[in-house]
């Protein structure tokens, strides 16, 4: 299923896959790059994500994962070794927990991890299905771009534009309280679990981006 090229205009996001169910997300394999290749390993501390290791080390996170051979489905584990290329000494002053960490937009249990396929698609998000609270939080700050009611078999949806080329989608959601031009503090409630269509289940089906790339979003969330 894909985004209409209006939306994709207006928004600058590319079209986005659901599933529905699933099992657990790849295990991580410790890589060895080859030694032409400077760098030092990093153990990942308790919390800790790709993401914030990436802003520790003043580098892309993409390229971490690509010398480490993370596959885009993977999670990395408390410590684990991740090889960061380029790079000589940790930096001196810790910067593991800053404002612009994500945190999770639900509470509940990951029933769909990013990259699954489910009656032919592929998951371009996760899915969480919620403990006893069905608030849904806003995973950083930012400005609402989009609102649909009813956006084709997602559901009513919002997409927050984290202003440095990051966006976060939430879909399936049963109440929406906020509007597009609202600026959004993170952990501000903005909706409801809910479903959708002729998936009753109880689920939020939520996509981090980069551009119009969809990313993995346990490479960010705590």
């Amino acid at each position: 299923m894909r985004i209409s090229e209006k939306i994709i205009a207006n928004l600058c996001i590319v079209s986005c896959a659901l599933c529905v169910f699933g099992c657990a997300t790849t295990t991580y394999v410790q890589p060895v790059p080859k030694p032409s290749v400077p760098g030092i390993y990093h153990k990942v501390e308790r919390g800790q994500t790709l993401w914030r290791i990436s802003k520790i080390y003043d580098i892309d996170l993409e390229d971490i994962s690509s010398v480490n051979r993370i596959p885009d489905a993977a999670k990395i584990e408390t410590g684990q070794l991740i090889f960061i290329p380029h790079r000589t000494n940790r930096p001196s002053t810790s910067r593991a927990y800053t404002n612009d960490d994500f945190i999770w937009p639900a509470k509940g249990r990951v029933v769909s991890f990013f990259g699954q396929t489910f009656n032919n698609i592929i998951n371009k998000g996760i899915n969480i299905a919620p403990y006893a609270n069905t608030n849904v939080v806003a995973v950083r700050s930012g400005k609402v771009i989009f609102y649909s009611d009813n956006f084709e078999s997602f559901g009513k949806t919002i997409i927050i534009d984290h202003e440095d080329g990051l966006y976060s989608v939430y879909s399936r959601n049963s109440e929406i309280f906020v509007s597009p031009g609202e600026r959004i503090q993170k952990g501000a409630v903005i909706a409801k679990v809910g479903s959708s269509g002729r998936d009753k289940n109880k689920y939020l089906h939520f996509q981090i981006r980069k551009g119009h790339l969809p990313q993995n979003p346990l490479f960010y969330l705590p």
